[in-house]
């Protein structure tokens, strides 16, 4: 039996801080539209919160820091001007054949996974999360040579992990989720896409009817927040706070680090721009983010059970809505720019 030809494309490979952008402005790098991390999630309008009593993940209150998956990529690559191939498949065979097709043209490939499946990934990460971008940039026999922007170097993963990563079942499945850049414009122009992201993060951020969705949803979890130890008792008041945190510090750097790479964004652009009111709101927001940071610090504390005479619900809620506020400020002089 003759085995799959061996294929390593030529990918540079780059340690990113989330994801989603970091696998889009990879694939751009390798298209030729050099691109940083932070320009890519702020075009892409990535900046997001949303607190969901209602819905669950690991059988806890969904709470997200970050735009939909996929959507970064959607608005950026619209506003850029390239396009994507995009496809999702019945079942792994299908996924997999779909993925060597690819490969096969030298076309280095996204795919959205789930953490839990990932064997080269440290334990501590590998748990329920279906969210995960990753490019794949070749294959040497059973196993698929992985570009992962959360570790410093490439990978080699096994097939059939690979397989599963793509296809595991429950709430957000993959569904064998596959993407790569087709049409790229002779010239980039980013100018378009700054505005539009701003617009749009400001939008989802101060502009929904929605209790539980922007500064209206951090203010939200503060008020809920207050009351868990009552209502629901210290140790499940303590299983949710666990879920937020993880979801804050570990998955996709969540909260504080969402803010900080938008902050990033916000200077870049002020560069761009040549623009105080984006480099004034960069440095606002990267105090916010520190803010969300000693949120994380305290929570972390009392889940395992370290908690000072400072370390309280009450603390926590107070600096979520401290939170909203310096975020409300900011977002609110950002729909001032260009003006």
């Amino acid at each position: 039996m003759v085995g799959k030809r061996e294929i390593a494309i030529e990918f540079r490979h780059r340690q990113t801080t989330h994801c989603e952008s970091g696998v889009v402005a990879n694939l751009m790098h390798h298209r030729g539209l050099p691109v940083s991390e932070a320009l890519v999630f702020g075009m892409g309008g990535g900046l997001f919160f949303g607190y969901f009593p209602f819905m669950s993940i690991n059988g806890l209150p969904l709470t997200i820091y970050r735009s939909a998956s996929g959507s970064i990529l959607k608005r950026v690559s619209r506003n850029v001007g390239f396009t994507v191939r995009q496809e999702r498949f019945a079942n792994r065979e299908r996924a997999m054949a779909a993925l060597d097709a690819a490969l096969e043209i030298n076309q280095p490939v996204g795919l959205q996974t789930s953490l839990s499946s990932l064997p080269y990934l440290p334990r501590s990460l590998r748990f329920h999360y279906t969210a995960h971008n990753l490019v794949v940039y070749g294959r040497k026999g059973e196993n698929y040579l992985i570009s992962d922007p959360l570790l410093p170097a490439p990978v080699v993963c096994p097939g059939e992990d690979l397989a599963e990563a793509r296809y595991v079942k429950g709430r957000f499945s993959p569904r064998g989720r596959m993407y790569y850049l087709e049409q790229i414009p002779d010239y980039a122009e980013y100018s378009r896409g700054i505005l539009d992201g701003i617009g749009h993060v400001c939008s989802m951020m101060l502009r929904t009817p929605l209790p539980f969705i922007g500064t209206s949803g951090i203010r939200f979890l503060a008020a809920r927040m207050r009351k868990w130890p009552e209502r629901l008792g210290m140790e499940k008041a303590s299983l949710i706070l666990e879920q937020i945190v993880r979801m804050q510090e570990e998955i996709g750097t969540g909260g504080a680090g969402f803010r900080f790479i938008y902050a990033d964004f916000l200077e870049e652009a002020a560069g761009i721009f040549n623009n105080y009111l984006l480099q004034n709101c960069s440095r606002r927001l990267n105090d916010t983010a520190e803010r969300w940071s000693e949120f994380a610090g305290i929570a972390d504390r009392i889940c395992n059970k370290r908690a000072g005479l400072e370390d309280s619900y009450e603390n926590m809620a107070s600096i979520l809505e401290d939170c909203a506020r310096r975020e409300i400020r900011v977002y609110q002089e950002l729909l001032t720019f260009p003006g």
